[in-house]
């Protein structure tokens, strides 16, 4: 049962989607009508609540996956898609140490946020004040901001953790920041990195070719969807094909070789 205070997720009969924290004496204004938040809590999680004119809207726990389609953005996030892989490629989950630059919109941190757990930290740098501030109304907004710390200053002059488990760059020129990365992480540790552009990863790849990383990969994820009807299944018309190129390597240490 939702408990007042908590998150959920109203589900309009057209689809569209609300979050609201559950305040019993407030009433949600819809085009459908107005319902009561007072009701949702009496429904219950899975159940539905009518609105004044009859419309009847789901009540649902929101997942990962729509909380972060539901943050509010001033910059693009990187898709569901890419962050599912990204997690098992930086081995994040409970009590992992992870730093990100480029907080952004705050789609990656609450992604990261949420599964380092309560006993896991993130470290979110970005330069501009403003994307900090917006990813961490995002965060407070998911009850997610107490795991995660924000730095508002210029990567180049370091990262202030050492021995982190991973670390992901979403910056526009990562290879500029190898060995501040490398300096922050533990030995094994690894680097995830998105970029739009093939000249951006040639130049990223050149970068790491002379520092202290190796194991590279290089992918992209494509996604296709399907029209959910049973009697003519069919893929969708569009398809989210390239979001971005996705490049992990890990934290090593390099001997030459023999002659």
């Amino acid at each position: 049962m939702p408990q007042a205070g908590q998150l959920v997720m109203l589900v309009s009969p057209k689809g569209k989607r609300y979050f609201r924290i559950v305040n019993p004496e407030v009433t949600l204004h819809t085009h459908d009508g107005k319902l009561e938040m007072a009701d949702v809590l009496e429904q219950g999680f899975g159940g539905q609540a009518l609105t004044h004119l009859g419309r009847p809207y789901s009540i649902l726990l929101p997942t990962l996956y729509d909380l972060i389609k539901g943050v509010k953005r001033h910059t693009q996030i990187m898709y569901p898609k890419d962050i599912g892989y990204t997690m098992l490629r930086l081995g994040v989950g409970p009590g992992k140490r992870v730093v990100e630059a480029g907080s952004g919109s705050g789609g990656m941190t609450l992604a990261l946020a949420w599964f380092v757990g309560d006993t896991g930290t993130v470290f979110s740098y970005d330069r501009r004040e403003e994307f900090s501030e917006l990813c961490r109304q995002n965060l407070d907004w998911a009850g997610l901001a107490s795991r995660v710390q924000w730095f508002s200053k210029d990567i180049a002059e370091g990262f202030e953790q050492t021995e982190v488990d991973a670390l992901f760059l979403d910056v526009r020129t990562p290879w500029e920041y190898l060995d501040q990365a490398a300096a922050a992480m533990t030995p094994g540790g690894t680097i995830g990195f998105l970029l739009p552009t093939t000249n951006q990863v040639q130049d990223l790849l050149a970068g790491i070719e002379k520092s202290s990383f190796g194991e590279v990969e290089v992918l992209e994820i494509l996604l296709r969807k399907y029209k959910v009807n049973a009697e003519r299944l069919r893929p969708d018309d569009r398809m989210v094909a390239h979001t971005g190129f996705l490049i992990f390597a890990r934290k090593t240490t390099r001997y030459p070789c023999p002659g």
